[in-house]
């Protein structure tokens, strides 16, 4: 497998996941080898060193964080600047794990020139190891791959054009469509990109693109048969305030956990029993008895 030693320390090695460091060439040999790939988002430097040690293969700086972190109603308002600021943080974090960020939307939705400048942003300043565009853009992903930069694609469900799609609906229903993501699948391919995400689309259609196609596809709510699957970080752990998809499976109540250690803190500091005096600090013994000392001309007792 194309993956190289990383240089450094990562717990991860104590917990059973090989201290490699993982590349674009090794998904497309996971692909080969039929081993799943393991994707998540992450958006800060704690939270992504977690999934970084828990042996996560790719990591995505999602511009899902304009919901999950920001509060926004759909990615749309997310910045290129907020978008670097993020994948710094998470660069500092990750170690083993593909680093991937998202191009925001408008970031490249001009000129082919424009997208490249903002791509680049994120490989110089921000430590990305490859971007993710949304839509069958192929002249930009051409034109990333001949500039060095990896691109992983988003085909299905792509949420930077929810007004065009009338919202968040299920892509390639008809036999038209299924042929036409089919045909964006394999253009991404050969213009360069390394990995396509598919989302939002029928299990089947997504087994027959990941059957036909060279490059590792990645599922979210596409069914089991992708190479490799996806969930943004906030879903997983049911920190989202709103209903979870059909295909978001909540491996742990992160919430419930958050909420009673602060409503417990809360009450320890009501009741005064937060903090108690092994959780303070004290004066040396010494002061204490200078300080305790009679006073004499309205001076301290030299001790």
């Amino acid at each position: 497998m194309s993956i190289t030693n990383f240089p450094g320390e990562n717990s991860s090695a104590s917990a059973g996941v090989p201290l490699t460091k993982v590349t674009m060439p090794a998904l497309l040999e996971m692909k080969r080898q039929g081993k799943p790939i393991s994707s998540l988002t992450a958006y800060d430097y704690a939270t992504s060193r977690l999934v970084d040690e828990a042996g996560i293969d790719m990591v995505l700086v999602g511009d899902s964080l304009a919901m999950v972190v920001m509060g926004h109603d759909n990615t749309l308002a997310i910045t290129v600047d907020e978008m670097l600021h993020h994948t710094r943080a998470v660069r500092r974090a990750v170690r083993r794990a593909l680093l991937v960020a998202d191009m925001p939307f408008g970031s490249y939705h001009g000129t082919v020139a424009e997208g490249l400048a903002n791509a680049i942003r994120f490989v110089k300043e921000a430590g990305a190891e490859a971007v993710k565009v949304e839509g069958p853009r192929v002249e930009l992903v051409r034109a990333l791959t001949e500039a060095e930069i990896p691109v992983v694609g988003h085909l299905g469900l792509t949420p930077q054009s929810i007004h065009r799609m009338g919202g968040y609906r299920v892509q390639g229903r008809t036999a038209e469509t299924v042929l036409a993501l089919k045909a964006d699948a394999m253009a991404l391919a050969e213009a360069g990109a390394g990995a396509l995400v598919l989302e939002g689309v029928p299990r089947e259609v997504a087994a027959a693109i990941t059957a036909e196609l060279p490059i590792p596809t990645i599922g979210i709510g596409a069914g089991p048969d992708c190479d490799g699957q996806i969930l943004v970080f906030h879903d997983l752990l049911n920190l989202t305030f709103a209903p979870p998809a059909k295909f978001v499976r909540r491996y742990a109540d992160a919430a419930a956990l958050i909420r009673g250690a602060v409503e417990h803190y809360r009450e320890d500091v009501e009741r005064r029993t937060f903090p108690n005096d092994e959780e303070s600090y004290h004066l040396p013994e010494a002061v204490r008895q200078a300080l305790d000392a009679p006073v004499k001309t309205g001076k301290l007792r030299k001790v």
